[in-house]
């Protein structure tokens, strides 16, 4: 873990903390990066907290790589593009939380990545947003998490105005879970990411693949995939020394 050149890989009381380390370039999303924070997602033991170093989570992909694959074709433009889209399945993949705790500019591809995370914590001075239709791009594969996150009208609005919200609005339009006073903003986001982290690990995990298993299907087969979830939950020892500690309580 300690080889990664973009990117700081740190271990404490269960949770495994990224650090996008491109302060620099406003955390710019390059090739290496994106590798980096795929191979480094590959973990499954821990909660995974994903922060940026510098006063920026991520400005979105590092545009200066992007200028020099201008005389590209088609087929080299969709191998980068989707490294980035096998970034995110990784992510939502994975069988633990991933939390993004935001300070600063969350943009373009930056606002995708922290959007693809499970939980967002932002700062108060946090900002959002998906500007690229102001350089004639389209912020392609992010919408596929976006319109999961808040209403088509709303989605539809930011990847078309490039509008740059701040934390308070994306809270209020369900983008975002919590938002954090500057001043206490580590101390929160540590807390709250620790208290997640001592969840039961298989009853998150269960609870995580089964949430998103639910995108595809209809109301009969979601129940369906709910039973099944059900009944191997009471099978975990999770369950059975939880049970054993209520009805001792109790």
């Amino acid at each position: 873990m300690s080889s990664y050149k973009t990117l700081l890989y740190e271990v404490d009381r269960g949770v495994a903390r990224l650090t996008l380390n491109r302060p620099e370039k406003r955390n710019a999303l390059n090739p290496e990066l994106i590798a980096e924070l795929k191979d480094a997602i590959s973990n499954p033991e821990h909660l995974i907290l994903l922060a940026g170093a510098g006063a920026d989570f991520c400005s979105g992909a590092d545009l200066a790589g992007l200028h020099g694959m201008t005389e590209a074709g088609v087929m080299d433009h969709m191998t980068s593009a989707r490294a980035m889209a096998d970034l995110f399945i990784a992510m939502r993949r994975h069988p633990r939380p991933i939390v993004a705790a935001v300070r600063g500019r969350a943009l373009a591809g930056g606002c995708g990545l922290a959007t693809a995370c499970d939980i967002i914590l932002a700062a108060e001075s946090a900002k959002f947003g998906y500007p690229e239709v102001n350089i004639g791009f389209v912020p392609a594969m992010v919408m596929a998490i976006l319109r999961r996150s808040v209403t088509d009208k709303r989605a539809f609005e930011l990847v078309t105005s490039g509008e740059i919200i701040p934390a308070a609005t994306a809270l209020e339009i369900g983008m975002i879970n919590r938002v954090f006073a500057e001043e206490t903003f580590d101390i929160e986001v540590e807390a709250y990411s620790t208290k997640l982290a001592a969840k039961s690990a298989s009853a998150v995990t269960l609870t995580k693949g089964l949430l998103y298993q639910m995108d595809t299907m209809g109301f009969e087969g979601a129940l369906e995939a709910g039973v099944e979830i059900n009944a191997i939950a009471r099978m975990t020892e999770d369950y059975k020394r939880g049970v054993e500690k209520f009805v001792k309580k109790s």
